[in-house]
C-alpha cells in the first residue's frame, strides 16, 4: 500500500470516528407518534432510569425484597381479616408453612407488578391430588396462582401447579420433583374498576421454571372453590398473600417490582 493510499485510508477512518463521536442523540423535526406527545427519536424524551439486573434469580436493584432468608419484617399473619405476628417457620434461608396456623400477608400493597418467588413442596410424598404440597400465591389477596406438587400427582387440571386456580390450567406442566426448588416469575396487570364497575380484568403472565404457562391470561374473577369466579371491586393496590393449605411448603427469594409507565423520568 502506498503512502498516499494509507493517508487516504487514515483520513476516511478519522472522518468516520468523528462522525460517531458527534452522532445525533435525538431529533426535533421528526413526525409525532400516534399519541401526539413525543416525536419519533425525540431529543427531549425522558430516558429510562438505570437498573442493575440480578443474577440467578436475585433481585434487581430497583426491587423490593420481601424475603431474603433472614427475617419476616415485610410479613404478617392473616386469618380472615385478623392480623397477627407471622407464625411460619424460618430457618436455613427459607420460610415453611406451619399447618394449623395463618396465611402470610405482606404489609405492603401492590397493583401492577413483576413478582419473583421460589417454592418447594415436601420431599417426602404424603397425600394425593390437592392434599400434596398445596399452597398458593394469592395476588392482591384475591387472585390465586396454584402451588402444588404436580410432578407425578394427578388432580383436576385447573388446580395443578401453575394453574389460575379454578379457571385455567397451565399451558404445560413444568414441575420439578418434590423437594426441589421451583420458580414462579409473574407479571401482573391489576384489574381496573370505576364507580364499582369492572373496566378491565386482571391479566397474568407466568413463567414456571423458565417455561411460559400463561401469556397475559385474563382472570374470570376472585378465586373461589367449586364455583364460577366473579369480580368484586377493590382498591388498586392490595397485599400479596401466601396460602396455608395445611402442607409444609417452603418459600424463599421473594421480590417484587412495581410496574410504572413509559416516560417516567
Amino acid at each position: 500500500m502506498s503512502i498516499t493510499t494509507r493517508l487516504a485510508a487514515a483520513l476516511v477512518f478519522a472522518a468516520l470516528l468523528a462522525a460517531q463521536q458527534h452522532a445525533p442523540v435525538g431529533y426535533t423535526d421528526t413526525p409525532y407518534l400516534p399519541d401526539g406527545k413525543w416525536r419519533v427519536h425525540d431529543l427531549n424524551r425522558p430516558h429510562p432510569k438505570k437498573v442493575t439486573p440480578g443474577t440467578n434469580g436475585s433481585a434487581p436493584s430497583d426491587a423490593l425484597v420481601l424475603f431474603d432468608g433472614t427475617n419476616l419484617d415485610h410479613w404478617t399473619g392473616l386469618r380472615g381479616d385478623k392480623v397477627s405476628p407471622p407464625s411460619w417457620k424460618l430457618e436455613n434461608g427459607y420460610i415453611e408453612v406451619v399447618p394449623g396456623t395463618t396465611d402470610l400477608s405482606t404489609k405492603e400493597k401492590f397493583g401492577d407488578m413483576q413478582l419473583h418467588i421460589e417454592w418447594a413442596s415436601p420431599e417426602k410424598i404424603e397425600g394425593e391430588s390437592q392434599d400434596r404440597g398445596n399452597s398458593g400465591v394469592i395476588i392482591q389477596g384475591r387472585y390465586e396462582v396454584q402451588v402444588l406438587d404436580s410432578y407425578t400427582n394427578v388432580t383436576y387440571a385447573d388446580g395443578q401447579a401453575g394453574a389460575i386456580y379454578g379457571q385455567y390450567p397451565p399451558l404445560v406442566n413444568a414441575s420439578r420433583k418434590p423437594g426441589e426448588w421451583q420458580t414462579y416469575d409473574i407479571v401482573w396487570e391489576a384489574p381496573k374498576f370505576e364507580n364499582g364497575k369492572l373496566l378491565s380484568p386482571g391479566y397474568l403472565t407466568l413463567f414456571h421454571n423458565g417455561v411460559l404457562l400463561h401469556n397475559r391470561k385474563a382472570y374470570i374473577g376472585t378465586v373461589v372453590h367449586r364455583q364460577v369466579a366473579h369480580y368484586t371491586p377493590h382498591d388498586a393496590e392490595e397485599p400479596l398473600v401466601l396460602q396455608n393449605h395445611g402442607t409444609k411448603v417452603r418459600f424463599r427469594n421473594i421480590w417484587v417490582r412495581k410496574i410504572g409507565t413509559y416516560d417516567q423520568p
